[in-house]
């Protein structure tokens, strides 16, 4: 019988090892950030990881201070792992900004010289952990042509058009989250907490997927699955519905 259910987040994380590449599901406030795999990866205490995501986020802020945006309630995103000194490099679109009372996780680290940090156009970043799923060796695209992110990369024209080579990100594991989940695996999300979720799923090694629910084989919509089973390795639920299914 397959069953890709873990109870338990610490056990979905045991694994991780130092110095593993990490695809992280999540954009920005968006109720999508694999919250509590996340802060079993924090208690495991792995050291020199590589994070990629859309942002790494903000982290925790310091007590009295304001978030300036919405966020989920019982919520922490990727920078809780920069805080604690867990990541030293990030691929990223976007590192985050300072502002009076809250610092951004990346530009702390990155300017007291313990981070290294790659950006990438959104889109790209998509593509090449697409790249990745697909077995894709490199593509070509036009983003980035003629700016700084070109810089030290091999450049072609296609029909009179500038592009730039860009290469997947291969991960050694993928957290992501969605709305429900079944034990073979199969995955639906909710509205914009889908993001870089479907994506990222079956992009790494192992796929962990942190679901709000589990639900009962069967109840999906087949029409609905987004990430079909075959991408996911572990199931970790907030909460059960499914028992004795």
């Amino acid at each position: 019988m397959i069953n890709k259910i873990i109870e338990s987040f610490d056990e979905a994380v045991a694994d991780i090892f130092d110095g593993a590449v990490i695809l992280m599901g999540g954009f920005g406030p968006a109720n999508g950030t694999p919250t509590n795999l996340l802060r079993a990866l924090e208690r495991k205490g792995v050291k020199n990881l590589t994070l990629v995501a859309n942002t790494p986020g903000y982290g925790r802020l310091p007590p009295g201070a304001k978030p300036f945006r919405k966020t989920p309630p019982d919520y922490d995103d990727g920078g809780i792992l920069i805080q604690s000194g867990q990541v030293t490099r990030v691929i990223c679109a976007f590192p985050g900004m300072s502002r009076p009372g809250i610092s951004s996780p990346v530009h702390e680290k990155f300017n007291e010289g313990k981070l290294q940090v790659e950006m990438v156009p959104q889109g790209t970043l998509a593509e090449r952990i697409r790249a990745a799923k697909a077995g894709i060796s490199a593509f070509y695209v036009p983003t980035g042509a003629d700016t700084v992110l070109e810089k030290g990369k091999e450049t072609r024209y296609f029909d009179g058009r500038k592009n730039v080579l860009e290469y997947p990100i291969k991960a050694d594991f993928a957290l992501i989250r969605a709305y429900k989940g079944d034990r073979y695996g199969n995955l639906v999300y909710q509205g914009t907490s889908r993001n870089f979720n479907p994506v990222m799923a079956g992009a790494a090694k192992i796929t962990i997927a942190e679901v709000d629910m589990t639900v009962p084989l069967g109840s999906l919509d087949p029409e609905a699955i987004v990430t079909p089973s075959i991408y996911v390795d572990r199931v970790v639920p907030r909460k059960r519905m499914d028992q004795g299914v």
